[in-house]
């Protein structure tokens, strides 16, 4: 399969497997293209947004303080007392914080394409603010478990997430009492909870597609009886623990494999025979096609991935690089319809700027239908066209773009921008459009709106 031109995989490079360009980027791509996205692979993480960070643990206490305040000042009568209220806007004051470092980092970082695979793995390993306590430790998990080992095994990350206590608490975890533990014998606390174990099975490794039963989801859920956080009162307050008393004693059988009654160690167990088993670097290998290349991948970029994820023993680093050097990764055809936040992070990326404040990623985000570190279900954001090409999607993207353009037009001349921006992705109408428009205010709306910039 031949490559295409120089300038075309510059362009590539930047836009597709990156976050778009600013100026200069795809003029620095061009003298190796492949290499300037390898030389981006670190075996130490992806950046972090934020120096020294609040630990899960500190939100998961403060947030349990401030609860624990908003009860008392209801049970007084007077549910917003001052107290309750700035308790409440300083912890979520921080959460937005988190937020707009994240999106501060994606316009300006130099390295866009180890931000978008960092947030490739955030959204596979989806944590969600809907939940008032999950909500505060979004930043915090993907600094903890995400970013440090983006390049490194998946084993290792996906040990990291199903222990991390922003995890626990979203899919209740910490609430699963195994019906024949100590606690669940003595005092009737029956509750075996299966939300973790089911996601893990279904979206985290082998895939829906590998043929699980319920009866393994079940297996699997007993296995991981014990996961908990530590309470506000105890010395591990906010980070992981393991509780014997409502771990569901016993041997398991999953998969057909049978693992021996090891508290702890029998859920880590399953978990690495996860990590390693095909039908994950199947699964796995389709998304990470699917995410940067098309909607419906190429087959055999699919089993190259594959074949990499296995033969390296998940080392997300090799399954990087096997995706920049195979050749169906390059082709010119832009496929890939960009998400509301992929959108407004290269339109700053286009001017050379970055979102000055929260409301100025958040309010455009919410009105495009992805809210900021909130996805509507343990899927994560869907990244296919259909999603979010709709009538009415449209029109929203338009109306920012004709406000931001309207706020930015002073800043670039529009057809250097265009050239900047796309590369030899730049079509001939478009660049005749941008060219003919009568503002430069009109010009810079319909390059934001043009199918090449749209897409990647």
């Amino acid at each position: 399969m031949s490559l295409p031109s120089k300038d075309m995989m510059a362009a590539l490079a930047v836009t597709r497997f990156g976050l778009g360009a600013r100026p200069g980027d795809i003029a620095a791509a061009r003298r190796d293209p492949r290499g300037a996205l390898i030389d981006q692979i670190d075996g130490r993480g992806a950046d972090q947004p934020q120096d020294n960070p609040e630990t899960a643990a500190q939100r998961f206490v403060a947030m349990r303080a401030y609860q624990e305040l908003r009860r008392e000042a209801r049970d007084d009568g007077d549910p917003r007392t001052v107290a309750v209220q700035q308790a409440n806007k300083a912890i979520r004051d921080k959460a937005a914080a988190d937020f707009l470092a994240r999106a501060r980092l994606g316009a300006s970082t130099a390295s866009s394409f180890r931000e978008r695979w960092a947030l490739f793995w955030a959204n596979h390993f989806t944590v969600s603010g809907a939940k008032e306590l999950t909500a505060v430790m979004v930043g915090p998990f993907e600094q903890e478990v995400i970013r440090p080992y983006a390049f490194g095994r998946f084993e290792d990350m996906l040990v990291a997430s199903t222990t991390h206590p922003a995890m626990l608490t979203y899919l209740d975890q910490a609430q699963s009492v195994g019906p024949g533990s100590l606690a669940g014998a003595r005092n009737g606390r029956r509750g075996l909870n299966e939300n973790l174990a089911r996601e893990i099975l279904e979206l985290h490794t082998i895939g829906i597609e590998a043929g699980y039963s319920q009866a393994d989801v079940t297996e699997f859920a007993r296995a991981l009886t014990g996961f908990s956080v530590g309470r506000e009162d105890e010395d591990r307050a906010g980070q992981f623990v393991f509780r014997e008393n409502i771990h569901e004693p016993g041997a398991r059988t999953l998969l057909g494999k049978a693992y021996r009654p090891d508290q702890l160690g029998q859920g880590v167990a399953i978990l690495k025979d996860l990590a390693a088993h095909p039908a994950t670097a199947r699964h796995v290998a389709f998304k990470i096609a699917r995410h940067f290349v098309a909607d419906d991948p190429p087959p055999a970029l699919v089993a190259r991935l594959e074949q990499s994820f296995l033969k390296s023993g998940g080392r997300l680093d090799r399954v990087a690089r096997t995706l920049v050097e195979a050749p169906e990764a390059w082709e010119p055809a832009a496929t890939k319809f960009k998400t509301p936040y992929e959108f407004l992070i290269s339109s700053w990326r286009l001017i050379g700027a970055q979102p000055s404040a929260f409301e100025r990623i958040t309010v455009p985000l919410i009105g495009l239908g992805q809210r900021g570190f909130s996805p509507p279900s343990p899927k994560g954001w869907s990244d296919m066209a259909g999603e979010w090409c709709s009538p009415d999607g449209l029109i929203k993207r338009l109306q920012w773009s004709q406000a931001f353009a309207a706020v930015v037009a002073d800043r670039l001349d529009p057809n250097q921008a265009a050239v900047a921006a796309l590369g030899a992705r730049l079509t001939a109408p478009t660049a005749q459009a941008v060219a003919r428009a009568e503002t430069r205010s009109e010009a810079f709306a319909l390059l934001l709106m043009s199918p090449e910039f749209q897409r990647r």
